[in-house]
């Protein structure tokens, strides 16, 4: 079955989204990343779509890439590779954006491209490494290494990809955008 369909199915009704709950267990949507692979629990995934147009905002960190309008709503989106302090990458027709829900708010999440949908079970999820690097801005981000056959995916904390401020931003965006709709 291909997994990126799944994200397109929408529960019918309330006993239907607890059978679809269960059916996304353990299910991640991976992606690429510099010459990494990084996964995100696909409960997180509200849909993937192809690059786009992205207005800039003003004074912000650089990994904030401005904002898209997704059929009349504003999303921020962000660089990946530049939230993680990797070198940038040109963008291009294999780039793609993940639209994810992280506390309650709608964020898309540029990436090189998009793997697959993996299942990794709780018994193949191991704890990061704390060892073998100065540098930690990745880690703080990754909360478990998924084994999946002979590879591994680093699994992301969506939680922790935006700071407070970036969600101050962020909500200060979204009131300009109920205040547009209001007009």
């Amino acid at each position: 079955m291909d997994g990126i369909s799944e994200l397109n199915r929408r529960p019918e009704t309330v006993a239907g989204a607890a059978d679809e709950h269960d059916t996304q267990k353990g299910k991640y949507m991976t992606f690429k990343s510099g010459n990494e692979y990084f996964g995100l629990k696909i409960q997180y995934v509200n849909e993937i779509i192809g690059f786009q147009t992205i207005t800039a905002i003003p004074e912000t960190e650089d990994y904030i890439k401005g904002l898209i309008n997704l059929r009349g709503k504003i999303i921020p989106v962000i660089d990946v590779r530049l939230r993680f302090k990797q070198p940038p990458f040109e963008y291009n027709d294999r780039t793609c954006i993940i639209v994810i829900n992280v506390k309650s708010t709608v964020v898309g999440l540029i990436v090189e491209k998009i793997a697959e949908v993996v299942e990794i079970k709780e018994e193949n999820i191991l704890p990061p490494p704390t060892i073998g690097r100065s540098d930690k801005t990745q880690n703080k981000y990754v909360y478990g290494i998924g084994k999946v056959g002979d590879s591994v995916k680093l699994l992301l904390d969506p939680d922790k990809l935006l700071n407070d401020e970036d969600m101050s931003l962020i909500e200060q965006v979204k009131d300009i955008d109920v205040q547009e709709r209001e007009v």
